[in-house]
């Protein structure tokens, strides 16, 4: 059964209604429309293309068409903008959205004008006349739906035009800008605390994929929601494979990486397709240069990050949203909200700040649901690097605190020798459901690094004991403090210059870590780091020190268990179960042709509008087309993502190019 906001067969922009006319205000869910009585099913299928809801989206909805407030968490891709967008259609007035995206307004309204909505945006990117249209346009309720992004929303003058229309409801997207617990605060969400007293009566919608229990609880404080009622979907992107490495020339594991996801990605037809992803990093100059180095190795890749000209990630945003194959290396500057379905991969080359920020970059692969790969390596030289600039940071001690709990909390996620899914939904409060397994460390979810290739762990007490023993020898007999790199020499009786002039050789310690190797003993230093066992140092140079934990350790008190870190083995076990079709919903052999023929028609006819390709079909849609055969403008009606609009617009040229391909089988 086709149900709204599906992330399996839909792409974001299918999953937006469209509006024929202006309904008749009600205070219940039905719409009269021509004199008939309409649902909000009924429009989703009328104006979207598709049969039903899914989860509780036809709840939320109706909670927000009878004028009550809602919370709304739910992982991207959930269709989550339907549930505010059908209410803006049914309610009298314009909705207003409130949306940090403004380089990404005008794909959201042209994406909705390309099903019939009224829609328009309001930001620093146009000029007066363009603003004074789209003014002119709301005031008069010629809109259905109008964006606004936060800080405009704060000026006296858009205040003012708010209160000269009837405004239908006011949607928070990406609400979980406004906890200061959480990842991305935003100072600006502040204020939408006075949405509630300055519009009293009309319904708002806070709407966010990315939300720990105290960020939910926060968010709904501050956007003074108390009386909403709140709807928590499952987190869980079964779509998504998750697999972390340890670091090891990681711009060389990036390309094999990259390599493997383009092998794997074909089409419906078995035909290669270039498959699109993300590659974070966290610093501009990794970004140039990660990006250089794979475009001289023939992967087209774009960087993005706040330095460059405004115009230039304009339109590096704007390849990667209409062109296939696109690599873009950026920043977490880029990607909220991005509507594309089809990113095949999303890599991290540093290691994330939070779990939270983690999950948001990752759920931007694989909107469409098809079979995804999150990939991401992070070695020592991330977790020292990462508590220097907590320690450095100008907040105070409970921010710095915060975020020493959320990289803690990353860490455990990259360490863990369970199921990477069970820990991550773990870390929002939810669980992941088997009934294989008695308890949640007995869980694998099959799509993970950890589940595919079970790590091996041994016994790292002594390991761990000769460590720490290096440490405290070094402090106590000659007050001295170093970083891991000098500390493995140690142990392995390399003979450097810095150890000769401080006659390290001489330590109790000297060469008796020659059992493991230096990428052994990093990933040692890397875990008891992890686990807490180890500290780095707030002097600024990357030293390490002991915590109150490791007493028990050199005690023999407490033991210690470790991974180990085999990279070619689990990165080729992991690597054979990513190699999957994109298009795993098989078509039969006599479809493909005709499937193949429908995509370069909406590449071709998306060229000629400028939009993207997935504003015009999804692959879902165009999948059942050709599976279909459809010979007449009926036959069209009830195919998943036709509706009313886009059978006005896009029926006769569909009917030719399926036409045709029957004339070529025949």
């Amino acid at each position: 059964m086709r149900r709204g906001g599906g992330a399996g067969d839909q792409s974001a922009a299918e999953r937006r209604p469209a509006r024929m006319t202006r309904p008749t205000a009600v205070s219940g869910a039905p719409v009269t429309v021509g004199g008939m009585v309409e649902t909000p099913l009924e429009v989703l299928h009328r104006v979207f293309g598709y049969s039903d809801f899914r989860g509780e989206q036809s709840a939320i909805i109706d909670q927000l068409v009878a004028g009550g407030d809602a919370v709304v968490l739910m992982p991207t891709g959930g269709g989550k903008s339907l549930t505010y967008q059908i209410p803006s259609l049914i309610r009298e007035g314009t909705g207003v959205v409130i949306s940090p995206l403004i380089a990404l307004m005008q794909d959201q309204v042209d994406a909705l004008k390309a099903v019939g909505v009224r829609a328009a945006f309001l930001n620093s990117t146009q000029s007066s006349g363009e603003r004074h249209e789209v003014e002119r346009d709301f005031a008069a309720g010629e809109l259905d739906l109008l964006y606004l992004a936060p800080e405009g929303l704060t000026t006296p003058r858009v205040q003012e035009l708010l209160q000269r229309a009837k405004i239908a409801l006011f949607a928070v997207d990406e609400a979980h800008c406004v906890s200061q617990w959480g990842h991305d605060f935003r100072p600006d969400y502040l204020w939408l605390s006075n949405l509630a007293e300055l519009w009293p009566g009309v319904p708002r919608i806070a709407l966010t994929a990315t939300a720990t229990e105290a960020t939910h609880r926060e968010l709904t404080e501050r956007l003074a929601l108390g009386n909403a009622k709140h709807f928590v979907a499952s987190f869980d992107r079964p779509n998504i494979q998750y697999r972390i490495v340890p670091k090891n020339e990681v711009r060389q594991q990036l390309l094999s990486f990259i390599t493997e996801q383009q092998a794997a990605s074909v089409d419906a037809a078995g035909v290669p397709v270039p498959a699109a992803g993300i590659v974070y990093a966290l610093s501009r100059a990794t970004v140039e240069k990660t990006a250089e180095f794979l475009r001289s190795k023939g992967v087209p890749a774009l960087p993005y990050h706040a330095g460059l000209d405004a115009s230039v990630r304009a339109q590096t945003q704007s390849r990667f949203l209409r062109e296939e194959g696109i690599v873009i290396v950026a920043t977490i500057a880029f990607g909220m909200g991005i509507d594309k379905p089809d990113v095949r991969f999303v890599a991290h080359v540093d290691l994330p700040k939070s779990v939270e920020g983690y999950y948001q970059e990752t759920g931007r692969a694989g909107r469409d649901g098809l079979p995804s790969v999150a990939w991401l390596a992070y070695g020592l030289a991330d977790v020292v690097q990462q508590r220097q600039l907590i320690d450095k940071s100008p907040g105070d001690r409970a921010f710095k605190q915060r975020m020493g709990q959320h990289l803690d909390a990353m860490l455990a996620l990259c360490e863990t020798v369970h199921c990477r899914r069970v820990n991550l939904l773990s870390y929002f409060g939810q669980s992941y459901h088997s009934h294989d397994a008695a308890s949640q460390d007995n869980l694998t979810c099959g799509n993970c690094d950890t589940c595919l290739a079970p790590p091996e762990t041994f016994d790292g007490t002594v390991a761990a004991q000769k460590l720490l023993s290096t440490v405290v020898r070094l402090k106590r007999e000659r007050n001295q403090q170093f970083g891991a790199g000098h500390l493995i020499d140690i142990l392995m009786g390399k003979r450097t210059p810095r150890v000769e002039q401080y006659g390290h050789d001489g330590l109790a310690t000297w060469s008796i870590g020659q059992d493991l190797n230096q990428a052994q003993w990093r990933g040692v230093v890397r875990q008891l780091l992890a686990t807490g066992l180890l500290a780095v140092s707030a002097d600024g140079y990357g030293t390490v020190v002991l915590t109150d934990s490791s007493t028990a350790v050199l005690r023999g008190e407490r033991r210690v268990e470790l991974r180990h870190d085999v990279v070619a083995s689990a990165g080729r076990a992991a690597t054979r179960a990513a190699r999957v079709s994109v298009a795993d919903s098989e078509l039969p052999e006599e479809a493909r042709a005709l499937f193949e023929a429908l995509r370069a028609w909406r590449a071709a006819t998306a060229r000629e509008q400028s939009v993207p390709a997935y504003i015009v079909f999804g692959d879902a849609t165009l999948r059942a087309i050709a599976a279909a055969r459809p010979a007449q403008r009926g036959d069209l009606e009830g195919i998943t993502g036709i509706g009313v609009k886009k059978l006005e617009q896009y029926g006769d040229a569909l009917l030719e190019v399926v036409a045709r391909g029957a004339e070529d089988v025949a």
